[in-house]
């Protein structure tokens, strides 16, 4: 009896563990935002767009982002991994070979948007020798870019399970930290100003082009529209409008 509940309340624990990874703890589902404008496609371009979740997600969680993108015009390929299994070398790889097998000579550009983890994997994919033809821009939200403080107080215990955890440690040593600078494309980072998983100045990247904050925390950022808007807009033109993130709503 006494190892039954020892495997029970580990078993508590280590889910209690992941709620609080993937950024819920202290979330909510985030309120009805004004909607805001989405530029449609230009006459003639098919540009497809990779869309890349977090730790411990799936493309379910993405699935608003996929569907303002779409709605945008864009080509939408959701990319799926587990985050038991594989390191970044080995997801990364996996994105790569997706890539492609879904880009065509129709496809004028691939761009990227990716939240938390599933940026470091479009920064492994986009620094390295083989990279995939006519590359775009990238659109980042709530990027463990400098790695997470989270991730070291999580690791000891977690880190067998999400094998991934520990090269996003807030750590030189740790892969996030050792990935060469990305010298193609554009990248726009949009951060939430709330995120008590990754901090604002986690998400900090030299090379990026634009970087942004909105209300709210890391679990839900992909839901808002107003960081719909900021995606597709910055897609477009390579940059963030300062009245597209002035319409943000009051924080959820």
């Amino acid at each position: 009896m006494a190892a039954l509940s020892m495997r029970r309340r580990f078993a508590t624990w280590s889910a209690a563990a992941l709620v609080v990874l993937s950024g819920v703890v202290g979330a909510q589902s985030p309120s009805p935002s004004q909607t805001l404008p989405l530029p449609g496609p230009e006459s003639g371009q098919r540009e497809l767009v990779v869309v890349a979740h977090g730790l411990g997600r799936s493309t379910w969680s993405m699935r608003p982002m996929t569907k303002a993108l779409e709605k945008a015009g864009y080509d939408v390929m959701p990319f799926g991994y587990s985050s038991y299994c594989c390191s970044i070398a080995e997801i990364g790889t996996k994105l790569q070979r997706r890539i492609d097998e879904r880009m065509t000579p129709q496809h004028t550009r691939v761009h990227f948007v990716g939240h938390s983890l599933g940026n470091i994997i479009v920064r492994w994919v986009l620094t390295r020798d083989t990279l995939p033809e006519r590359v775009g821009r990238v659109v980042m939200l709530a990027p463990p870019n400098q790695g997470a403080h989270a991730a070291n107080t999580f690791n000891p215990w977690f880190g067998w399970l999400l094998r991934p955890m520990r090269e996003l440690q807030a750590d030189t040593a740790a892969t996030v930290r050792k990935l060469p600078p990305v010298r193609v494309g554009e990248i726009g980072v949009i951060a939430a100003r709330d995120d008590r998983t990754v901090k604002v100045p986690e998400t900090m990247l030299p090379e990026a082009r634009a970087h942004v904050e909105v209300p709210g925390g890391h679990s839900f950022i992909m839901r808002r529209d107003d960081v719909h808007a900021l995606t597709v807009q910055f897609l477009r033109t390579g940059q963030f409008t300062d009245s597209v993130a002035r319409a943000a709503p009051p924080p959820f």
